[in-house]
């Protein structure tokens, strides 16, 4: 795997990774991930200390919001990529004492098969993870965790008590212009607690980064 670049987005615990493709005539190359350039990397070997035990791949319809989830026994991080399509990545602090609790930021990962690279977003445990997928779109995602439904819960995207600021504008302008156009969205996301609601919450307490 050859790591081109990892940079922190407005929240630092956040990384983008991009990777190289090796392109000719025919089209592209690329390896995607291997543990031991992770491992050995100075940046990635501290901020993802946990293997990656499980991955998952889901299709989006245009016009879905999923999320935004996140589980805290085993604490999940998520390494994301968009497989085709367009991922409009979203990630909320929740943890409790963080500087940056209660702000939302977001990342476009669009799909492009002609560029020489493609990136990954990492979301470390401690955040609540959606996405947005403004066009019918595939991605994968690895997990440090198996899922436990025991311990995990959802922010409602929907919900107004958010902190934008950290955001791309023209990100939380396309959140809002596809929110306004009615997304496709489970009833379980659409109506579950607001930020404030899960700060109530006895089990919030439990969420660490």
């Amino acid at each position: 795997m050859k790591i081109l670049s990892v940079q922190s987005l407005a929240i630092p615990d956040v990384k983008v990774i991009r990777f190289a493709r090796f392109c000719d005539e025919r089209g592209y190359f690329s390896e995607h991930f291997r543990t031991s350039d992770f491992q050995s990397h100075p940046t990635l070997a501290q901020a993802i200390p946990q293997p990656f035990v499980q991955c998952n791949e889901a299709f989006s319809r245009r016009g879905t919001l999923r999320g935004l989830h996140f589980q805290w026994q085993p604490k999940m991080g998520k390494l994301v990529r968009a497989l085709a399509g367009r991922l409009i990545d979203f990630v909320l602090d929740i943890r409790p004492g963080s500087s940056t609790f209660g702000k939302i930021i977001g990342y476009d990962l669009p799909a492009v098969r002609e560029r020489d690279f493609a990136e990954w977003i990492w979301v470390p445990p401690g955040f609540a993870h959606g996405t947005l997928l403004p066009e019918d779109t595939t991605i994968e995602y690895f997990c440090t965790a198996s899922w436990n439904p025991a311990a995990e819960a959802a922010i409602s995207p929907l919900a107004a008590d958010f902190d934008w600021s950290l955001c791309d504008a023209a990100l939380t302008k396309l959140f809002a212009d596809v929110v306004a156009e009615g997304v496709l969205m489970t009833d379980k996301d659409r109506f579950a607690p607001s930020l404030t609601d899960w700060q109530a919450d006895p089990r919030s307490a439990l969420v660490t980064g």
